[in-house]
């Protein structure tokens, strides 16, 4: 449970300075893809491969664990 705390409270703290440089956007790619409709598509691009790693990072994890339970 505390694992999971932290890395949410890191998760909190990489997207809340994104968010809010996002409000203050004046940048002519960002409107087109927003009417286009395709800034979806990045936003979704993005979440998958920061979901991937994330389920790298905790496979890595578990198996480090293993490894230094069974070193001991």
């Amino acid at each position: 449970m505390k694992k999971i705390n932290y890395l949410l409270f890191t998760l909190l703290a990489i997207v809340s300075p994104v968010i809010g440089f996002a409000q203050n956007s004046d940048i002519e790619m960002a409107d087109t893809m927003r009417s286009n409709g395709k800034i979806f598509v990045v936003i979704g691009v993005i979440g998958i491969i920061l979901l991937g790693i994330l389920i790298f990072l905790l496979q890595i994890d578990k198996k480090v664990r293993i490894l230094e339970k069974t070193a001991k």
